[in-house]
């Protein structure tokens, strides 16, 4: 009798794990049928992205090999690590140390999640985003998980690469564009999200001088995602997020990859 029931258990678990494999299927597979969307959110590098103001040859390029005189084409390239669409390493603002090479990498998976300011930035150029909208966005789609990339769309990806309305800057030569508050990283630290990520050009808004959202988050081990590219396709939740950085030994920063995979 004992034989019998340990059969039948043996039975009944193989046929909820196969059941769960069914439900649960990777969501990269589809990618090659089409059934799984990746989007791009990234920039590509050039010489005419908008800089931050006072950098000086943020990127230059030139032909190392040409197929015509060489056989095949190569070329050596420099740049500054914040520039385009890069990743900022906590090392890049005290107290934070960890440079971008010793970012453990499975803080660079995560689920995706998409605050949409973009009504709020409209009304103010310099509105940062607060705890209560937080607070609005876990009513609608649950708690923030662990590990999450909280992202911030406020709009500013349709100013690029327009310099002076991306900027936006004022007759003083003062940024105005959206941003972080302290008070809800403060709040996002304490859900352990992995980073943060705004397609503006600072996590910290345009007209801020002391960064105090970097070096808070930055202290608390958190990464930025910075001049991010259109969020439009992306839900408010259920997209995974891929960050890929340069692995620049030493690095305060870098361009990054960052793709959206959409199940």
């Amino acid at each position: 009798m004992r034989r019998v029931i340990a059969f039948a258990l043996a039975l009944l678990t193989t046929g909820l794990l196969m059941a769960q494999k069914k439900s649960s299927p990777n969501p990269l597979e589809g990618i090659p049928a089409g059934s799984t969307r990746v989007i791009d959110l990234a920039y590509a590098i050039s010489d005419k992205l908008p800089p931050w103001p006072g950098d000086t040859h943020p990127f230059e390029a030139r032909d190392n090999a040409t197929a015509e005189k060489d056989g095949y084409f190569t070329r050596r390239f420099a740049m500054l690590e914040h520039y385009g669409t890069h990743l900022d390493a906590p090392a890049h603002f005290p107290p934070g140390t960890a440079t971008v090479d010793q970012i453990p990498p499975e803080r660079l998976f995560g689920p995706a999640v998409v605050i949409d300011v973009r009504e709020e930035a409209k009304k103010d150029d310099d509105y940062r985003l607060s705890v209560r909208r937080v607070e609005r966005w876990e009513k609608e789609h649950g708690r923030i998980p662990v590990g999450a990339i909280v992202l911030l769309r406020a709009g500013w990806a349709a100013r690029w690469p327009d310099v002076k309305r991306y900027r936006n800057e004022d007759a003083r030569g003062t940024m105005h564009f959206p941003g972080f508050s302290v008070e809800a990283v403060k709040l996002l630290i304490a859900r352990k999200v992995s980073g943060l990520g705004i397609d503006a050009m600072s996590v910290d808004y345009g007209a801020s001088k002391d960064f105090a959202v970097h070096k808070l988050s930055h202290g608390a081990g958190l990464y930025h995602l910075e001049n991010l590219a259109d969020m439009s396709a992306l839900p408010e939740s259920g997209a995974t997020l891929v960050v890929a950085p340069i692995k620049l030994e030493g690095g305060s920063g870098g361009p990054v990859r960052v793709f959206a995979i959409l199940p």
